[in-house]
């Protein structure tokens, strides 16, 4: 019987410090900063960038827009958030056409839809800013792969035609015109053919009705343009 006593004694003492032990909880928390909005950009491997604006919020709802740039050029863009209302979704296609028309946030409001245009417009003009910024961040890789060409100037009855086109990589990104007629048909020509050279990439174009002689020429020095880039 004595000798029970230590034994039980130093089971005890045993046992104190597992009675002491408290296990660790190894918990970690972990905290996710709130989106707010903002203007982000990725750059794709064929060398289109896509900039999503700034959400705007009016009184029908919150409006953003996604374009898509290739070099300085708006290809194309998507409604990330519109206001769910028929105004809205009949407004959105003609604020796109005329965006890539207008190349710019300088279009016209859509009659009918004036919140849902005006929160468009200035949620277009942050991506085209931010667009900018990073063009301008990185002047040299733009100057690497922009050039700039001067097609021949070709004679016609009308007057001279010479475009300058300019190029991102192997693509026409803007073509402007240095000399054409001064008549009413080539004015209203021009925006047509030019139009129509972004879209075609080539001087394989449509000539614009009741201005033939300057399409004609408009596309030869196009052409020259063109074969001098490749040269």
């Amino acid at each position: 019987m004595k000798r029970a006593i230590p034994v039980l004694v130093l089971s005890v003492a045993g046992l104190i410090p597992v009675w002491r032990y408290e296990p660790s909880t190894g918990t970690t928390s972990t905290t996710e900063a709130a989106s707010t909005p903002s203007v982000s950009s990725s750059a794709s491997s064929s060398g289109s960038t896509t900039v999503s604006g700034t959400t705007v919020t009016t009184e029908k709802g919150d409006v953003q827009v996604q374009v898509t740039f290739d070099g300085g050029r708006i290809t194309a863009v998507k409604m990330l958030k519109q206001p769910n209302h028929p105004q809205t979704t009949a407004a959105v296609p003609k604020l796109i056409a005329e965006t890539l028309t207008a190349q710019s946030a300088d279009i016209d409001t859509v009659s009918g839809a004036t919140l849902t245009s005006n929160g468009y417009k200035e949620s277009l003009q942050a991506a085209i800013d931010a667009q900018a910024a990073a063009a301008s961040a990185s002047p040299s890789a733009s100057a690497a792969t922009s050039q700039t060409v001067a097609g021949t100037t070709v004679n016609t009855e009308k007057g001279d035609v010479q475009v300058q086109v300019t190029f991102d990589g192997d693509r026409i990104t803007a073509v402007k015109m240095l000399k054409q007629p001064n008549h009413p048909q080539t004015t209203a020509a021009v925006p047509k053919l030019i139009a129509e050279t972004l879209t075609a990439q080539s001087a394989d174009i449509e000539t614009v009705s009741g201005a033939t002689i300057t399409s004609d020429g408009y596309k030869e020095s196009l052409q020259a343009a063109i074969d001098a880039k490749g040269a």
